[in-house]
């Protein structure tokens, strides 16, 4: 027996419905295989990254870079570079940044280094905790005389942290921004990045060097597993979909016998 009008219409609604669902789950499937695939290029780059900076780290130092390379100086190819540098330290400009490390809270010593050639590079020479903040606290480690600074070269960080911006009017800083620092110390020609100075002691063992972090995260193989997990589940979904719809249809509609 054929089927009514009605019947064949709502079938062929229904039809067009499960098309469109299988359809929205195929591009679904895609996105999350794209979602993988660019998660294994960030691996990649994220490996890259890790080879190169790690090489940098351990490097020999070099001079740091003349006034005149100072407009090509970049992350891309500077940032953690060993540098060294030997210059007069400008105590009386010294800029304490807030800091969490790993000897506790306090703040980093940003002490402008001032070169022969009259430029100046910003140093951060170490931690001190909250309680020796005070310069006068610590004199044993402000020498006024010629220091050589070892370090990595760091990149400038403009405005403040992500929780905290910087506070100029009040002289609060949560981040080594070299420009503004700089300009609310009265410091000009100063270069466009800062060096971390290395665990070298100062004398009186005041500001404690060394405790960069250098560590970058590196999950994308997991992120690449899980997009790519959620991509299998859905085309899993999509065949057992179309599988249940095609076990579920009326046994007189695949009969031979139907008139």
């Amino acid at each position: 027996m054929s089927e009514a009008p009605s019947e064949k219409s709502e079938r062929r609604r229904y039809q067009v419905k499960r098309a469109i669902f299988a359809v929205c789950l195929m591009l679904l499937a895609a996105a999350l295989a794209a979602l993988g695939t660019w998660q294994v290029q960030r691996l990649a780059w994220k490996r890259d990254l890790i080879a190169r900076v790690d090489q940098r780290v351990h490097a020999a130092p070099v001079p740091v870079p003349a006034p005149a390379d100072w407009d090509k100086v970049n992350a891309a190819a500077d940032e953690y570079r060993r540098v060294t540098a030997v210059g007069m330290l400008a105590n009386d400009k010294e800029t304490l940044v807030y800091a969490s490390t790993a000897l506790g809270p306090g703040y980093w010593v940003m002490t402008p280094l001032r070169l022969a050639d009259g430029t100046s590079i910003l140093a951060n020479r170490g931690f001190v905790p909250t309680e020796r903040r005070d310069p006068a606290s610590r004199r044993e480690g402000q020498p006024s005389g010629p220091v050589e600074i070892t370090g990595l070269m760091r990149m400038t960080e403009p405005k403040g942290s992500l929780l905290q911006s910087n506070n100029l009017a009040a002289d609060r800083w949560y981040s080594r921004d070299v420009a503004a620092i700089a300009e609310k110390r009265g410091v000009s020609e100063i270069a466009p990045y800062f060096i971390d100075a290395d665990a070298t002691s100062n004398p009186g063992g005041l500001p404690v060097g060394g405790l960069t972090v250098v560590h970058f995260p590196n999950n994308h193989l997991l992120y690449a597993i899980t997009w790519y997990g959620l991509g299998a589940m859905v085309l899993i979904l999509l065949v057992f979909i179309l599988r249940g719809e095609r076990g579920s249809r009326d046994p007189a509609e695949r009969s031979p016998h139907r008139l």
